[in-house]
């Protein structure tokens, strides 16, 4: 394709008209597969997550995967390494999106008061805890596909420093008594992801979010100044 004649161009012959068309045009050409690759990341990752939460990663061919996403079995292996690295990156796009969730509830109830931000945390993810993507990606499949230093290290990643804030903002205010947050920010978290097993493993989830979160309760209440 060449520049169009209104163009003006030094000298303005052909040549010159031919040398900026190919140079811009090859700009263009990495952007346009760059594209292409991230919507067949997406594709992927998106299609993934949908299997690995009705079925679980073992039951999951990666046949299913890439004909969910419409892609090739070497899209999939340019993209990933292997199905296990397809559900780590698909481990932290819900890891994210339950930090996400966490903070837009807390703003939406306009919240400001840090204590009563981890009480209605607490709440909403005790409530979420048990839908199936969640429970099955985040909390059983997670540790043991995964192994469990690289499932810690995305769940802090995302809801840690979630927690770090409550925190920080609690003992700045005086509602919480000054202690260093890192230490009580890891207590806080693995007593959450603990009820929220116990939840989501248990034949009556509403009746164990309520005993979970008196819990709970009870151990932000002994956090306070």
């Amino acid at each position: 394709m060449y520049v169009e004649d209104r163009v003006a161009l030094p000298g303005g012959d052909v040549q010159n008209r031919r040398m900026v068309s190919q140079a811009s045009a090859t700009p263009r050409a990495r952007r346009t597969q760059a594209d292409r690759s991230a919507a067949t990341r997406d594709a992927l990752i998106a299609a993934a997550r949908r299997l690995f939460g009705e079925q679980g990663f073992a039951d999951v061919p990666t046949d299913a995967i890439v004909a969910a996403a419409g892609v090739t079995r070497g899209a999939l292996y340019h993209q990933f390494a292997d199905k296990t690295a397809l559900f780590d990156a698909v481990l932290g796009e819900v890891e994210a999106d339950i930090a996400r969730r966490l903070a837009e509830d807390v703003a939406a109830a306009g919240i400001t008061d840090p204590v009563d931000a981890m009480r209605r945390t607490v709440r909403t993810w005790l409530t979420i805890c048990v839908e199936p993507e969640i429970r099955r990606i985040a909390l059983v499949d997670g540790p043991s596909v995964v192994g469990w230093p690289r499932w810690r290290e995305v769940c802090q990643r995302y809801v840690f420093g979630l927690a770090e804030v409550l925190l920080a903002g609690g003992i700045e205010t005086g509602r919480i008594r000054a202690q260093p947050v890192r230490p009580l920010a890891h207590v806080l978290m693995g007593a959450s992801d603990e009820a929220a097993m116990y939840v989501a493993e248990s034949a009556d989830p509403a009746r164990a979010r309520a005993e979970m979160i008196e819990v709970l309760d009870g151990l932000i209440a002994g956090m306070t100044a």
